[in-house]
C-alpha cells in the first residue's frame, strides 16, 4: 500500500492496564477516504484502540500515525485533524439543537458565519429545519445521532471516529446514518467505525475483526468471507470468536 495514501498507521501498539492487555501488538493502516470497519464484541478492545488514536489515551508501547502525527508526542494535532463521535450520546440534551452547532463550532475553531452556515446546510440535509430551536433531550434517539454525526464532521475533518455510533437505533435509521457515511467517505473524509452489528460489517470497504485484545483478521468483508468459507460477516466472527 503506498504511503502517501495511508492516514492511519499502526505498528505493535500495545495498551495495559496493569497486568491486563487491552490492545494486544496491533497492526493496520487505513487508506484516505477508506471507510474502515474495526469490529469485534463487546470487551474485545476496539473503544481502547479508537481512544488511542485519538489522542485521549496513551499507549503502553508501540505506535500511531493519525492524519500525519504520532499520536504520543503530537495528540493536541491529531485532536484537531480528527472528528470523534462516542458510543454514549456526546451532544447536551438541555441545549438546542442550535446550540449544540454552536458549542461544538467554537470548539473546532470555527468563526461565527461559519458556524450559522454549517448548522444551516445540516439541518437542511437532514430535513430538521423546523428543530434548530428544539431540546436535544426532545429528540428522537435516531435524529440525535445523526445530528451527532453531523457535529462531528463540522470542521471538515481528515478522519471521523466513530464508536458504536448506531447502538440502540432502528434498522432504518441505522441504513440511513451509512448513508451520511458514505457521503462523507465521497467527499474525502475518511471514516473509522467500531460496532458489534455484523451486518454492518459488509457497509465498509474493509475490516478488522478484534478478539480478546488481538486483531484477528484483516481484509475486505469479501476477502474474509472467502478465507472463512462462509456466506456472511456473522458467520466469519462466529468462527473466529471460536
Amino acid at each position: 500500500m503506498n504511503e502517501s495514501k495511508q492516514i492511519i498507521v499502526v505498528n505493535d501498539l500495545v495498551k495495559m492496564f496493569g497486568h491486563f492487555t487491552a490492545n494486544d501488538k496491533l497492526n493496520f493502516s487505513v487508506k484516505k477516504g477508506e471507510i474502515f470497519g474495526f469490529l469485534g464484541a463487546n470487551g474485545a478492545g476496539k473503544t481502547t484502540a479508537i481512544k488511542i488514536l485519538s489522542g485521549l489515551s496513551k499507549p503502553t508501547s508501540g505506535k500511531a500515525i493519525v492524519a500525519g502525527f504520532d499520536v504520543k508526542k503530537h495528540p493536541n494535532k491529531v485532536k484537531k485533524n480528527i472528528g470523534y463521535m462516542s458510543q454514549r450520546f456526546s451532544l447536551y440534551d438541555d441545549m438546542t439543537v442550535k446550540e449544540n452547532f454552536r458549542f461544538y463550532g467554537g470548539i473546532y475553531g470555527l468563526n461565527r458565519k461559519e458556524i450559522r452556515e454549517k448548522t444551516a446546510h445540516f439541518l437542511k440535509k437532514l430535513d430538521m429545519e423546523d428543530y434548530g430551536n428544539m431540546l436535544l433531550k426532545n429528540i428522537p434517539l435516531g435524529w440525535k445521532q445523526k445530528l451527532a454525526f453531523s457535529v462531528a464532521i463540522l470542521h471538515n475533518p481528515k478522519i471521523v471516529f466513530l464508536d458504536e455510533p448506531t447502538g440502540g437505533v432502528d434498522p432504518l435509521t441505522r441504513r440511513q446514518f451509512w448513508e451520511l457515511i458514505y457521503e462523507s467517505s465521497a467527499q474525502g473524509t475518511t471514516v473509522f467505525v467500531t460496532t458489534h452489528y455484523m451486518d454492518e460489517a459488509e457497509y465498509c470497504e474493509r475490516v478488522s475483526i478484534m478478539s480478546e485484545g488481538r486483531i484477528e483478521a484483516i481484509g475486505t468483508p469479501a476477502e474474509l468471507k472467502e478465507k472463512f468459507d462462509v456466506k456472511t460477516m456473522d458467520e466469519v466472527f462466529i468462527k473466529i470468536a471460536r
